[in-house]
């Protein structure tokens, strides 16, 4: 067996309920019978403290990571949801997705600081061989970014550019001790619901190793799996601050979008009283408050993140829609 992604710290976090890779049938190599927590074996970067503005932050109060959903190639949409957001949040976060393709990781940093936000920028080992990677990270030091979220991302669904090669130079462990090592406030993720599960605690505690300062969580079910994750971690060396992730939607379409990502789980009950409320809007706000309420109160988590489209009526209406449930969260802080 062997992974699509070459990856040499695995598992990733796509991996589905039955073992299988995120791409296909096939079994993940990391997660069949007898798997153990791939260790990092060398030599860890020296600590150091980035002057990152979220990091500095969650030392004092709980934080508001948001993910910034915008459309492609539009720098003046992205200034638009960007100034929408500014101060309900601490900074937002630039995914960087397989079926998704924007603006290269600097401009975007460069564009979010025109913008007036801080960004964290997610950094994927999908598109971009080593040497490109460590460019972009000397470019994002000079755009100022805040943190870089490292990633090994996500392969690409069969069908969507397949004219494209996927390089996979480095995995997301590999890449977050280069850009460490670059001197950059460094984050990874971690998805406490996918297989193996139990393996889960015991990789993140080997990503802290390779040099992250953050962990940014996937959804789970419910705030219970969260508190168990975090509490397990811990036990293992687990330092680092966590951010847990908060699953916003307020209509059909952006509850399918966070349904349909392997290795992320909803409470289908939840979604359900949402889409079957008379104000929909309103009522996935507040589930999303309460979700935010129930992390917040978990030892040992600093912030959340608040993730997903929001709304499928577009990026301004997602952008509001997250804006007011950070504005409320700081205000309750």
């Amino acid at each position: 067996m062997s992974c699509p992604k070459l990856m040499t710290f695995g598992p990733c976090g796509g991996v589905r309920d039955d073992a299988s890779c995120e791409l296909d049938a096939r079994p993940c190599p990391f997660a069949g019978p007898g798997a153990q927590v791939v260790s990092w074996d060398r030599e860890p970067p020296a600590p150091t403290s980035p002057g990152s503005t979220l990091l500095a932050a969650a030392q004092q109060r709980p934080v508001v990571l948001t993910d910034l959903a915008i459309p492609s190639f539009d720098p003046d949409g992205l200034a638009a949801v960007t100034g929408e957001l500014a101060g309900s949040c601490d900074a937002v976060l630039v995914g960087e997705h397989q079926n998704h393709p924007d603006f290269p990781p600097t401009l975007m940093a460069a564009l979010i600081a025109q913008a007036g936000g801080v960004a964290w920028v997610t950094l994927a080992c999908r598109d971009r061989n080593r040497l490109v990677l460590e460019q972009e990270l000397a470019g994002l030091a000079v755009a100022g970014v805040d943190g870089v979220l490292c990633v090994t991302g996500d392969v690409r669904a069969q069908g969507v550019r397949p004219d494209v090669t996927q390089v996979f130079d480095l995995d997301g462990t590999q890449l977050a001790e280069l850009a460490h090592r670059a001197g950059h406030a460094v984050a990874v993720p971690e998805a406490p619901s996918a297989a193996p599960r139990q393996l889960r605690p015991g990789r993140l505690v080997q990503k802290q190793r390779a040099g992250a300062h953050l962990a940014v969580l996937n959804h789970v079910g419910s705030a219970a799996e969260v508190a168990s994750f975090v509490a397990a971690s811990r036990e293992l060396g687990l330092r680092i601050p966590v951010i847990a992730a908060v699953a916003v939607y307020t209509d059909e379409r952006s509850a399918q979008v966070l349904q349909n990502f392997p290795g992320l789980h909803l409470d289908p009950a939840q979604v359900t009283q949402v889409l079957g409320a008379g104000d929909v809007r309103s009522a996935g706000i507040e589930m999303a408050l309460r979700e935010a309420r129930e992390l917040l109160a978990i030892d040992g988590v600093a912030g959340v993140n608040l993730s997903g489209l929001a709304s499928g009526d577009g990026a301004m209406a997602g952008a509001q829609v997250k804006a007011e449930i950070g504005h409320r969260i700081r205000e309750e802080a």
